[in-house]
């Protein structure tokens, strides 16, 4: 039995998983918005009481690395080094990328590729390829997506796009004849839980002092206008 904590706070989403090795014992999600910091600390709270187990039981906390929000990966890394820190147990990081393409991949599909994409504003978006057992195929970058850069997947049999910066650059994307769509598709702390318990198999582990959130893309703080 292994009990790891599953934070994803990269997107707008707020969800906290409790899961033993591969299993989800119980969640909470919440996407209405940035509110991480009212809620983070309550959802813990709540997956632990739900699921019949404290802090002291806990051997890993596992939080999303991004790209995504940078105040939303902020929150959940900070929350998840204070615990890792206190409870003197190691911390996990996964790509928050990766957690979206977990929900979606089939693993039997050996000509399928899948491109997550995170809306980076305007028409750029955080976007990586994956084949089917979730091996990097495209680096994860920041991509402005228009006619000339969406070349670069016109070669692959059949490519997966989901994920909020797919639906902005959907029209644009449907002009490639291998291009197809999944709706509804965001960052779960569920989607997390094989992943992070795959790292705990193997002991990949973050410096609890040293980790940072991969945020991509520099953050630029802009005034308001007067």
């Amino acid at each position: 039995m292994s009990l790891i904590l599953n934070i994803e706070t990269a997107t707008t989403v707020c969800s906290v998983a409790l899961a033993d090795n591969e299993n989800i014992i119980c969640y909470k999600e919440l996407n209405e918005g940035y509110t991480h910091a009212e809620n983070l600390h309550l959802f813990i709270k709540d997956v632990l009481k739900e699921g019949g187990s404290d802090f002291n039981k806990l051997e890993a906390i596992a939080v999303s690395k991004g790209p995504g929000s940078y105040t939303g990966l902020r929150i959940g890394v900070s929350a998840a080094k204070g615990l890792a820190y206190a409870l003197k147990i190691p911390l996990i990081s996964v790509d928050t990328l990766q957690i979206m393409t977990n929900a979606v991949v089939d693993i039997k599909a050996t000509e399928t590729f899948y491109c997550p994409m995170l809306d980076a504003r305007r028409m750029e978006v955080y976007t990586v390829v994956y084949d089917n057992k979730l091996n990097t195929i495209i680096d994860v970058n920041a991509l402005i997506v228009d006619e000339n850069s969406i070349g670069q997947y016109k070669d692959y049999s059949k490519i997966y796009f989901f994920g909020d910066g797919m639906l902005k650059c959907k029209e644009i994307l449907n002009k490639l004849p291998n291009a197809n769509f999944i709706e509804n598709i965001f960052p779960s702390s569920k989607n997390m839980v094989p992943i992070s318990f795959q790292k705990f198999k193997e002991s990949k582990y973050e410096n609890v002092a040293y980790f940072e959130p991969y945020y991509l893309k520099e953050f630029f703080i802009t005034s308001k206008k007067i």
